[in-house]
Formats: structure tokens, sequence, C-alpha cells
């Protein structure tokens, strides 16, 4: 990874990615988290349109970021 995005990950904080994963992530939240629809759709095939593309990638880009600080804590802790 670049530089730059890893002193990136390591000055944000974990409690921002995890409140941003919790809202932007799984937002609307009722009848089924948006992003967990869009993840059906793309297990079944049947995500092609491009509006089902950007939110997939809208509300899944705060789990990566989630999933990279926590990488990147583990990833320290195993180092010391």
């Amino acid at each position: 990874m670049p530089a730059r995005l890893l002193l990136f990950l390591d000055q944000f904080p974990l409690v921002y990615a995890v409140v941003i994963a919790a809202t932007l992530g799984l937002a609307p939240f009722t009848p089924v988290p948006h992003v967990w629809e869009k993840l059906t759709m793309l297990a079944a095939g049947s995500l092609v349109r491009p509006i089902d593309i950007f939110d997939l990638a809208l509300h899944g880009l705060p789990w990566l970021l989630l999933a990279a600080k926590l990488g990147r804590i583990a990833g320290q802790r195993t180092k010391n």
C-alpha cells in the first residue's frame, strides 16, 4: 500500500470507522440493509445497472475502510 494511505489508516480513529460503517454502511436499515441487498444481487448475478454498482460502492466503502483499519491494527500488534 502507498505510504500515505497507511499513514491515513494509522491516524484515522477506529471509532469513526465503526460509526461510519454502522450508519452509511447499513443505511437504509429496513427492510434489509442496502449493502446486503446489493451483495445478494452480486452473488445472484443481477447487479448490472450502474446505479446498483454505485450503491454497492457507496455502501461497501465504509466496510472496506473498517476492515483495512482493523487489519492495520492487527498487523501492528503482531509486530510487537
